[in-house]
């Protein structure tokens, strides 16, 4: 493979990996909508059906030291394939018990493979859900923010 499709094929992994993870993390209800003004709506067939289950988190302490068991997550996934003319396999991973959300994610993942899709209707999807977890992560930081406490030390003087 010659060094220009390496870096569009890299660049392809990192798309796709920002789409899947904005496409996770998305509100439900935005992906439904999005879903409806789908026209037609593609058919398609399950490759593998909506499932739910359980991960294991690792992590480190200090983030540099020994892996631990952090702890179980639930999760919900699926994978679909389109029907032609659009042929594309697509895979949705969701946390908690959210089986409509991870069906809706592996749809939109097939459809955001073809690039005529991604970059004409679909673009405006993608940025509206970047855009509200923007505005989520702001109001979660304020509302992190003023429950801040500010421990000074102070000096006990020893007259």
């Amino acid at each position: 493979m010659n060094m220009a499709a390496m870096a569009t094929s890299d660049s392809a992994v990192t798309d796709r990996s920002r789409w899947m993870a904005l496409l996770s993390q998305a509100d439900p209800a935005d992906l439904e909508e999005a879903w409806r003004d789908v026209a037609p709506p593609p058919s398609y067939r399950w490759l593998r059906p909506v499932e739910t289950g359980l991960v294991m988190l690792r992590g480190r302490a200090g983030g540099t030291g020994q892996p631990f068991n952090l702890g179980e997550m639930t999760v919900t996934r699926a994978a679909v394939m389109l029907e032609a003319p659009r042929a594309g396999v697509g895979f949705g991973y969701v946390a908690g018990r959210a089986p409509r959300h991870a069906e809706l994610a592996a749809l939109f993942d097939a459809l955001l493979q073809d690039d005529t899709i991604r970059t004409g209707p679909l673009a405006r999807l993608l940025a509206t859900i970047e855009q509200a977890g923007s505005q989520r992560r702001g109001h979660r930081a304020a509302d992190v923010a003023a429950t801040r406490v500010d421990f000074t030390t102070m000096v006990r003087g020893d007259d």
